[in-house]
């Protein structure tokens, strides 16, 4: 019952079962220390071992040279030993050491995982090949070097061994010695010549990001402008595009060009500007510029030259993305037709154009389909994606289908020198990797020749480079390999047994789908296009927009947009804004509200254009929103004229409208190409219809004219009046004859026309007129009303426009 009355809260009170809770709190203390003691003791020695154990110091390697030595050669290894530990190490010694040959190139793979693994237990050559360290305090390097003659390194047959170089050395926790650190590569062993060499054949790839934009000059020569001065950089001296050109200078490559990096440099050989904030700075490169493409020109004579499409389009996001939008398939024949252009023209070399190469060269079917669409016969791909079950690596070649040959690169050799390589160590490593997968390849079947290609990353840094080429340069004509190039490759006889099974389209890595451009920017792409067609059809000289912006379009789906997102976003921005800017200099001028008196009147409307260039193939139409008010042009809803206007100038483009009725009505100009399609917005005014019939005309013209005669005789009274006042005064007696008041006085021939008998124009007595004629003409009555008629008003009319008819 009490157990009971607890568990429903009616037991015990709070402060006496705080006090148990305490109490059994202390009561388990001791057991909770004896736990914790026990789990931090593993920890402690944990700690201890690393400080202590194989990873104590760091092994890094300086040279290694010769990279796959020859009988008779010197092996000299050098680096730098690190203790990482926070005590002294002391009577350090650095040994090389050989394992034993390993087995084929799976292998090798696994043994490149465990590269700083100092726990392979392989005895050091030892002896007077070894260096002594008494001493290695913490965080401070210690350089090596050692050279072994290569009859000393227990070499057997033909294979890879793994070369190691250890650190062993003793500490104060563990006074006997121990491995406290090392490092592993590999060293290729050919001490005879190769029965049958593998073909290599290596592509060499000369691909950059985008730099020109859509944008050019107003001038004769259309100025360049560039986005950003990046790709000065890497064309001078020491620049990743510069140290490619001369690395491949004098190895057996096939050079892979992206025509649109020739066409940018060439566009910096001239004239160009860079962009800078809100404004445009001339650029200063041009020097740089020349001298890349005379090094290119001189480097690719020859050789084999492969031309992409032009800005090496993105194949993937055009199967999986872009093909859900109409047109976007249709850019590909055009760049490739460039692409052949453009390397023929700067480089004086007819490249071969007829190779698609899909990111990573991962493919499935609709990438093939993709890749041939655009005039593409072979297909470069990838083992890991098209892969083989078999004990050996096949030709590269194989047919896939359609007439189409897919060229399969192998997969580890072309991603052997990914990854950092800017320091020695890690050019070793990777150098070693390359040159034992090579021999290891060619082992797997000595007696039958295969040919194999290698396709490394897109744009490989300089040091990437730098690393690529030392190995090739290694693999000189007495070793196992000997150069080919890919159109020999893809010509080579097929493997009878090799995969042509293209992988499906749920294999596509998904990795790479999500770097893909978005269908968003191939409607984009599509919209702009659209833009520009309408453009072009009205200009007199369409070629100075076509070529820029067809570019500009091929470079908004190119494969060096992955992985930026954002900048293919801005720059597909950049070429629809500064399109749209354009399309604007072509534009109808805003009109305010126009008054229509009278049953017919000219509307005018006036075209701009704002281009250096002159515009025609356009027509301009006027529509009524209300005809039964307002018609256009002999009874019509709308009106049309045609438009032809000179660079810089304007149009005025005059209607007639006829009113019927009065009151107010929206009217619509519009811009049209000729085959109806609408340019530009809409511009819509009002118009004020004041309707004046026949009869109202008439009314208005008695008026007028009763006005105008009422005047006269208003007028004639008054002179008459004057008259009969000037005769009725008496003579003046000082005036003598002949005077001005006499009547009898003649008048004078050279005085011109007597306006006194002139202005009266009636008819009346002789002696009327005659007083008329003597006297002089009096001032009105100052209380005579204001005249009917007064000045014209010389002040603007309202708001509105006035249209005469």
């Amino acid at each position: 019952m009490a157990e009971a009355a607890d568990f429903q809260g009616m037991g015990h009170s709070p402060a006496r079962r705080w006090l148990r809770r305490t109490a059994a709190l202390i009561a388990g203390a001791p057991l909770l220390a004896g736990l914790l003691a026990v789990t931090a003791a593993p920890a402690a020695h944990a700690g201890e071992a690393a400080a202590t154990g194989p990873h104590t110091a760091d092994v890094a390697l300086d040279t290694l040279s010769p990279s796959a030595p020859v009988p008779g050669d010197t092996l000299t290894v050098s680096g730098t030993v690190t203790n990482k530990s926070k005590r002294t190490l002391d009577n350090a010694t650095v040994n090389v050491e050989v394992g034993p040959q390993l087995s084929g190139r799976v292998a090798i793979d696994d043994a490149a995982e465990r590269s700083d693994d100092a726990s392979v237990d392989v005895p050091p050559i030892g002896g007077k090949y070894k260096v002594n360290l008494p001493k290695l305090i913490s965080g401070v390097p210690y350089d090596f070097k050692l050279a072994i003659p290569v009859s000393k390194l227990g070499l057997g047959g033909d294979g890879v061994y793994q070369l190691g170089v250890s650190l062993n050395g003793t500490t104060p926790d563990l006074p006997y010695e121990h491995t406290l650190g090392a490092q592993r590569t590999f060293l290729p062993w050919q001490p005879e010549a190769t029965e049958k060499k593998t073909q290599l054949t290596y592509l060499w790839p000369l691909i950059s990001t985008t730099h020109l934009t859509a944008e050019t000059g107003s001038d004769e020569q259309q100025t360049p402008v560039f986005a950003n001065d990046d790709l000065a950089t890497d064309l001078a001296p020491g620049g990743r595009l510069q140290q490619l050109v001369a690395l491949g200078d004098d190895l057996p490559v096939t050079w892979v060009i992206d025509p649109d990096l020739l066409a940018s440099v060439d566009a910096m050989t001239r004239s160009y500007r860079v962009r800078s904030g809100t404004t445009t700075v001339p650029g200063k490169s041009q020097a740089v510029a020349n001298q890349w493409l005379d090094a290119l020109d001189k480097a690719v004579r020859g050789h084999k030259v492969v031309a992409l499409p032009f800005s090496d389009p993105d194949l993937a996001s055009l199967a999986h993305r872009g093909k859900n939008v109409s047109g976007s398939l249709s850019h590909l024949q055009p760049a490739t037709e460039v692409a052949r252009t453009t390397v023929a023209t700067i480089l004086h070399v007819d490249p071969s154009t007829d190779f698609a190469w899909p990111v990573d060269g991962a493919i499935d079917p609709s990438i093939v389909d993709v890749a041939t669409s655009g005039g593409a016969h072979k297909i470069i791909t990838r083992s890991d994606s098209l892969q083989d079950n078999l004990p050996y690596s096949p030709n590269a070649a194989r047919p896939i289908g359609g007439g189409t040959t897919a060229v399969v690169a192998d997969a580890q050799l072309s991603t052997g020198f990914q990854g950092d390589l800017t320091t020695a160590d890690n050019s070793i490593l990777a150098i070693q990797k390359f040159l034992a997968q090579s021999l290891a390849l060619t082992l797997q079947q000595p007696s039958k020749q295969r040919s194999i290609v290698v396709a490394p990353q897109r744009m490989p840094t300089a040091a990437q480079a730098q690393s690529m080429a030392s190995a090739l340069r290694t693999l000189g004509p007495e070793r196992w390999t000997q150069p080919s190039n890919l159109i020999a490759a893809a010509a080579a006889k097929p493997d009878a047994d090799a995969n042509t099974k293209v992988p499906s389209t749920s294999r596509y890595p998904k990795k790479l789908r999500n770097q893909e451009l978005p269908t968003s920017a191939f409607q984009q792409i599509a919209d702009t296009q659209s833009q520009l067609d309408n453009f072009k059809a009205i200009l007199s000289a369409p070629d100075r927009v076509e070529a820029p912006f067809a570019n500009a379009l091929y470079r908004a789906m190119a494969t060096s947009w992955r992985g930026n997102p954002t900048g293919a976003q801005q720059y597909r921005d950049g070429v629809q804004n500064y399109l749209l800017s354009l399309t604007n200099g072509v534009q109808l001028i805003h009109k305010s509200v126009l008054t229509l008196s009278g049953r017919s009147a000219t509307i005018p409307v006036t075209v701009q254009n704002q281009l250096v260039q002159g515009v025609e193939h356009l027509v301009l139409r006027l529509t009524s929103s209300k005809p039964n008010r307002l018609k256009i042009d002999a009874d019509k809803k709308s009106a049309e004229e045609p438009i032809k206007i000179d660079g810089e100038h304007s149009q005025s483009v005059k209607f007639t409208g006829a009113g019927n009725a009065t009151g107010p009505v929206s009217v619509t100009a519009q811009l049209y190409t000729l085959d109806g399609k609408p340019y530009g917005r809409p511009m819509t005014f009002k118009v004020k219809v004041s309707e004046i019939t026949p009869t109202v005309m008439l009314v208005i013209a008695g008026g007028v004219l009763l006005l105008v005669l009422a005047g006269a005789k208003m007028y004639s009274r008054r002179k008459r009046a004057a008259a009969r006042k000037a005769a009725a005064e008496p003579a003046d007696p000082e005036d003598p004859p002949g005077g001005p008041d006499d009547p009898t006085d003649p008048v004078d021939p050279k005085d011109g026309a007597d306006s006194r008998n002139s202005t009266t124009g009636t008819k009346d007595t002789q002696g009327t007129k005659a007083a008329e004629d003597t006297v002089p003409e009096q001032p009105s009555d100052p209380e005579d009303p204001e005249p009917d008629t007064g000045p014209e008003n010389a002040k603007a009319s309202g708001t509105g426009e006035k249209v005469n008819r």
